[in-house]
């Protein structure tokens, strides 16, 4: 039994990396061919693009993984009863339940696996990707830092202490430099808004510096034409899908001992506890799709009933998700829900098998 343990698992295992290697190369296609419309500077090329597809592939790995192992185990395990492989296992002696648990095997190694992707390699691979393609396309060097977000601009350094949203910042300071590396212009501004087209400086300082003396101004409002990109923020401001469960746990309290409550955060970090368990749930819901098609359903056939079924999960997963932070739903069931129920439909189809 246990060397039919091992082949069910294999196979499966097999079947699921392959369609993940399908799914994820079609996937990068479809990025690529977008991404060629922001090779517009002469920073952002075809090099880049394939850096920055490398870069966010662990993420969409982690996202299509359950995807990949419901059309590949539909597919491997369809293989198995078209070669009558299923049927001689039980003649053998095999019960049904003895088969699952080969099957399910495979997708414990799998959720393992999902997991790890998804809690170390994923965020801050997804982070760095932002972060290259906002430098690649803005020709800005961008860091944060326990001191704030830091941009070198040419000669100019700018420090930001505080990002409400991408186009609303506070606590700037804007450091000039000559060409012999010298301070010669430093400004602080309490506020700094973008209009779509200029930034907006509120209630500012400026000190100008030379080698003999130095002076200083105040001003109330003061246009400032940065090259600054509101877009290139985006990496800064802390965006849950690019967590780990343990940086959505810390933030999550972080926001509570400030008395503060997002519910987009709590949901976030239910569904990346609840991600592992949709890939064993895929398997479950395998099993009866196999056992009662026919032998003779194509291999087409079998892609197409994957593909559907998976994309039906995918996009009712998303639509409860964005119903759950609409209606103030608990953001355990809301990340729950979908996977629950295809998990109660999955017992009642191998029930059924019975």
């Amino acid at each position: 039994m246990k060397v039919l343990n091992r082949y069910i698992a294999k196979e499966v295992i097999k079947g699921s990396l392959v369609a993940s290697v399908v799914l994820l190369t079609l996937l990068n296609f479809f990025t690529f061919t977008d991404e060629l419309g922001d090779m517009e500077g002469g920073g952002y090329g075809i090099k880049e693009i394939f850096i920055y597809l490398s870069l966010t592939s662990p993420r969409d790995f982690y996202e299509l993984l359950p995807s990949s192992v419901l059309l590949g185990s539909l597919v491997t395990l369809g293989g198995l009863g078209s070669h009558r492989e299923l049927v001689a296992m039980q003649a053998a002696g095999a019960s049904l339940f003895q088969i699952i648990w080969g099957v399910m095997r495979a997708g414990l190694m799998l959720a393992v696996f999902c997991s790890f992707i998804g809690e170390y390699i994923a965020p801050p691979s997804e982070r760095a990707a932002l972060t290259f393609k906002s430098a690649a396309t803005h020709q800005q060097v961008a860091s944060r830092t326990k001191y704030g977000f830091w941009l070198r601009d040419g000669k100019i350094f700018i420090n930001i202490r505080q990002i409400q949203q991408q186009d609303e910042l506070g606590d700037i300071s804007i450091f000039e430099f000559d060409e012999n590396r010298r301070l010669k212009l430093e400004t602080h501004a309490d506020k700094a808004v973008y209009d779509g087209h200029k930034w907006r400086l509120d209630n500012i300082k400026t000190s100008r510096i030379s080698l003999d003396s130095a002076s200083g101004e105040t001003a109330q409002t003061v246009d400032w034409a940065s090259v600054l990109a509101p877009e290139l923020l985006n990496i800064f401001v802390v965006r849950p899908e690019n967590l780990s469960a343990y940086e959505l746990w810390k933030y999550m309290d972080y926001l509570r001992d400030n008395g503060q409550k997002n519910q987009n955060v709590e949901l976030a970090f239910w569904g990346r506890i609840v991600n592992p368990f949709v890939t064993l749930v895929m398997l479950l819901v395998a099993v009866p799709f196999v056992m009662t098609l026919r032998r003779e359903t194509s291999l087409g056939q079998r892609i197409v009933v994957g593909v559907t079924f998976g994309l039906g999960f995918y996009l009712f997963d998303r639509m409860f998700g964005h119903f759950g932070l609409i209606y103030q739903m608990n953001p355990v069931f809301a990340a729950s829900f979908p996977t629950l129920l295809v998990f109660a439909a999955a017992l009642v189809g191998i029930a059924r098998l019975r």
